[in-house]
């Protein structure tokens, strides 16, 4: 069992089961606009969704209290209400690589299903997704 497993069965976000991520270009724009805003710190948000018909569908960012730097962002998750699926999350990199750090990995098996980072120069080529393992996932923009 890898990493990235143990801590998805830890935190229990292994659950929901889909074979297809879709998201709204609006969603899209917001990533760019936000990251584009936030340089040189990075940003990061929480993705809003809902998961039917096997296929998460993304429509929305949600943010949270947040510490940032270029080095790094600190979300207070715990700010999210107790109902609140985390269906993953959205990162800057102000530099040249989306590759997920080690510290990435671990709030990606800790906080949701799917997750992008975008990186200099902030366009829709920038940014990568990620499944909750750190491993390479496609998605639709819609």
């Amino acid at each position: 069992m890898g990493l990235g497993n143990l801590f998805s069965k830890i935190f229990g976000n292994n659950k929901y089961k889909f074979s297809e991520v879709h998201i709204d270009s609006e969603v899209i724009d917001s990533i760019i606009w936000y990251a584009r805003s936030s340089d040189p710190d990075e940003f990061m948000a929480i993705f809003d969704g809902e998961v039917k018909n096997e296929i998460l569908h993304i429509t929305g960012l949600v943010f949270l209290p947040t510490q940032t730097s270029g080095e790094g962002a600190i979300v207070n998750t715990g700010m999210l209400p107790v109902m609140t699926t985390q269906w993953g999350s959205v990162h800057s990199h102000p530099g040249p690589s989306a590759l997920p750090s080690d510290t990435d990995l671990f709030t990606f098996a800790k906080t949701g299903l799917f997750h992008m980072i975008i990186c200099q120069p902030y366009n829709v080529d920038d940014i990568l997704a990620y499944n909750r393992y750190g491993e390479f996932t496609d998605y639709k923009i819609i």
